[in-house]
């Protein structure tokens, strides 16, 4: 069955935004030296730097939308192989 592109972007955007919080929490309760998640956040998200409230908002917007864009290029892409190769 073909993918819907809105669903997968959502739910794609909406769990890299969740995963962001939960890394940012996790970054809070253990130690940094048992961790290095600050270190982690700051490579995979540009303009990203350990934390102010307005950096937590920054980067949980572009982990929602690094969501998004992986739901656009993936959902066309599978599509595409799911009608040429599908078994029906």
């Amino acid at each position: 069955m073909p993918l819907n592109i809105r669903v997968v972007s959502w739910s794609l955007g909406i769990f890299l935004a969740v995963s962001f919080i939960l890394c940012v929490l996790y970054g809070f309760v253990v130690p940094q030296k048992l961790h290095g998640m600050s270190v982690f956040l700051e490579a995979v998200l540009p303009a990203f730097k350990w934390i102010t409230f307005g950096r937590f908002i920054l980067g949980l917007a572009e982990s929602f939308l690094y969501g998004v864009y992986i739901g656009v290029v993936f959902v066309p892409i599978y599509n595409f192989f799911y009608r040429r190769w599908g078994v029906s």
